[in-house]
């Protein structure tokens, strides 16, 4: 039976998010397991885990440039520190399993359980796998992916783990009119939710102040989160007098409640986004980061395919393309309806119970294989010496004897 397992999940809520919710449901199945989060002391997860009741262990952030530069020169020396770090926290920890979800947090938390012989489970949340989890599935054959086209050997097909708040998450009329007036919004007219992560997107905000009167003019209804740094510029640039509610907010500081009172969404595509969209059933109109490796608009496109969502590039996104794409899919309950049940039908709502028999399967081969026990914390007693082995006089000559 699982003791105790760390989950090596930082940074990003792209990280901390499916290692919470894996630590949900191990708690959930095994109720007496203890259960320790890797991380820094100023990323995300410094602020959620906590609140989600788990103990939060700190290493050193330790980023890897993404171009040679002279901070390059310093990281070996940084990720040494970082690993001895991860490594004495899985010994107070006494682990039985390391979990690894990427960024640079599950890199010293990889090499530290090698050093250590913990065995590692990885997952990786998006269609390309980063240079952590590259380097994790070297050490172990227990991998989880979201996405069946990620070149990662040996994987399995699980989902993105999601909390169970996303995964009963009640859309029915009741419950959409009963969010709605939470937010403020009329309880009947269709309703359009737009957010660009935790930080806003530019080109969303400037796109929904330019379309703002013509939607509402024909009945729409927007519930828009900015982003905390461009409300001001949001609030000042929207036309006064719309014919329809359009509330606006710097967070959603509860994204179930603003799922449970949209219709649709206009979002960027990040790989929890598209995940608890699918799970939730809601369309979207996904206008992917136009920077990075392009995995943004990897994440969308098997919703989108499946014909549960739309997708537009940054550059092609404009008032025009709002009124002519997204409109008629709101005005439309026939078509609402239909693409809902195509985005629910590319969910993966199991992926946490998933990787949670994953996690107990790496436990149990250590114990086939023999493997080492979770070693002690610091500062414990010693076990005690093994008895040596007595010989006999006879043997103890024969052994002295030349040959």
């Amino acid at each position: 039976m699982l003791k105790s397992v760390l989950l090596a999940g930082g940074g990003t809520a792209g990280h901390v998010e499916p290692a919470l919710a894996v630590a949900d449901a191990l708690r959930a199945a095994e109720p007496r397991v203890r259960l320790t989060m890797l991380g820094t002391a100023t990323g995300l997860e410094a602020r959620l885990v906590p609140a989600r009741g788990y103990e939060l262990a700190t290493i050193p952030k330790v980023p890897l440039p993404r171009r040679p530069t002279p901070a390059l020169l310093t990281v070996p020396g940084r990720l040494a520190g970082a690993v001895n770090a991860a490594a004495d926290a899985i010994v107070q920890a006494r682990a039985d399993v390391v979990v690894g979800f990427g960024a640079y947090v599950a890199v010293a938390a990889y090499l530290a359980a090698r050093r250590k012989g913990v065995p590692i489970v990885v997952h990786e949340a998006n269609p390309l796998p980063g240079f952590a989890n590259r380097l994790g599935s070297r050490f172990t054959s227990y991998v989880a992916t979201s996405y069946p086209s990620t070149p990662l050997r040996g994987a399995r097909l699980t989902g993105i783990p999601l909390r169970a708040e996303i995964l009963t998450l009640d859309r029915s009329p009741a419950a959409a009119r009963a969010a709605r007036q939470r937010y403020g919004l009329d309880p009947h007219r269709p309703t359009l939710l737009v957010f660009g992560g935790s930080q806003g997107a530019r080109s969303l905000n400037t796109t929904m102040t330019r379309a703002a009167h013509a939607l509402t003019r024909s009945g729409v209804q927007v519930l828009h989160a900015t982003g905390p740094k461009n409300i001001d510029d949001v609030m000042a640039d929207l036309p006064a007098g719309l014919p329809a509610p359009y509330q606006v907010l710097p967070y959603l500081d509860h994204i179930p409640s603003a799922y449970a009172a949209a219709d649709m969404v206009l979002c960027r595509s990040g790989a929890m986004t598209c995940a608890e969209l699918a799970a939730v059933g809601l369309p979207a109109a996904y206008v992917p980061l136009p920077h990075g490796n392009g995995e943004q608009r990897r994440n969308a496109l098997p919703t989108v395919e499946a014909g549960g969502g739309l997708l537009v590039e940054d550059a092609n996104l404009s008032a025009d393309w709002i009124m002519a794409e997204v409109l008629p899919v709101l005005a439309t309950p026939e078509r609402l309806a239909k693409m809902s049940a195509a985005c629910a039908g590319t969910g993966h709502p199991g992926a946490a119970q998933a990787i949670v028999a994953m996690i107990r399967e790496a436990e149990a081969s250590r114990k086939r294989s023999g493997g080492p026990p979770p070693p002690p914390p610091r500062g414990a007693a010693a076990p005690p010496p093994r008895p040596r082995r007595r010989r006999g006089r006879r043997a103890r000559r024969r052994r002295r004897s030349p040959r």
